[in-house]
């Protein structure tokens, strides 16, 4: 993605060859499975792991990250699976996992990369600027032939500061408080289907009313995996009508393929984006909350 306004938040495969070894880089996968379940089941999917993809070979020297087991809140109820842990808790996990303060992060993912925005906008929140998605992500890897490896990689434990931003995160009360509101620019990072009402996986149909529609899949390149030109996730925000001069509320099903957005927005210079944790996982079961269908 080039032009983006923070250059070092997206790596190249061939940055990341020539970097391989060096001694401050942590390299993580990040791959979760979405196995989505018919009407009728208490949660929208059933969530499952990337290690075993990751055990039958990954990127040299990288560590596996589990979203849901390691880095998500464990008593949260079966359709929220994804809820952030408290800002200290956080900064500890990901502390025992060799990430300190002033380390260099890569983050991937097989697929869309969502699983390695949603880890790399955690890591914001709570303050961390030293991480990177892989753009192509594993796909991208293993099609130019680089190097993989079985191994898994230990790291010796670090101190990871918390220093939290309480807006890259928000929760259902400030997202009613945006609904009608001109000055924020709501964003459904879902499907078109589930955006107008056809798809009702999270219980009500619909999105929340107001909101704009830029699937996180329009923003990758579907035969690359990479993310699409800097040009072409500014004009399809724009045609949404987001403004870098607003704040800008991401949300999807769960709060992961809304960081994708939220990601790009970033690097395009947006310096007010929010992320809906719970997203309509949440927001759908709650009556009391208003849904809109085209």
């Amino acid at each position: 993605m080039k032009h983006n306004k923070y250059g070092d938040a997206i790596v190249s495969s061939e940055w990341l060859a020539e970097h391989l070894h060096d001694s401050d880089l942590r390299i993580f996968e990040c791959t979760t499975y979405l196995e989505y379940l018919p009407e009728g089941h208490d949660a929208p999917y059933r969530v499952a792991s990337g290690q075993t993809d990751y055990d039958k070979g990954h990127i040299a020297g990288a560590g596996f990250l589990d979203i849901q087991n390691e880095l998500s809140e464990p008593e949260s109820p079966s359709h929220l699976r994804f809820t952030m842990l408290p800002s200290n808790t956080l900064a500890e996990v990901f502390g025992q996992r060799g990430i300190g303060d002033g380390a260099r992060v890569v983050l991937y993912a097989r697929g869309r990369n969502v699983w390695a925005t949603r880890v790399w906008w955690m890591l914001r929140s709570i303050g961390f600027d030293g991480a990177a998605v892989l753009d192509g992500g594993f796909e991208k890897w293993v099609r130019e032939g680089r190097q993989t490896s079985t191994d898994r990689p230990v790291f010796a434990p670090a101190t990871l500061t918390s220093s939290p931003r309480p807006e890259v995160f928000v929760g259902k009360e400030t997202v009613a408080a945006a609904v009608g509101d001109p000055d924020t620019c709501l964003i459904n990072a879902l499907e078109a289907d589930l955006h107008r009402g056809d798809n009702p996986r999270y219980g009500r149909r619909g999105r929340i009313p107001g909101s704009v529609n830029v699937p996180s899949a329009s923003l990758v390149d579907p035969d690359t995996n990479t993310f699409v030109s800097a040009e072409e996730a500014a004009a399809s925000f724009q045609k949404a009508g987001a403004d870098p001069s607003r704040p800008a509320l991401v949300y999807c099903g769960g709060g992961i393929a809304a960081t994708l957005d939220a990601f790009l927005l970033h690097q395009l210079g947006y310096e007010q984006v929010s992320v809906y944790d719970a997203s309509m996982s949440e927001w759908a079961r709650d009556e009391s909350m208003p849904v809109e269908v085209d």
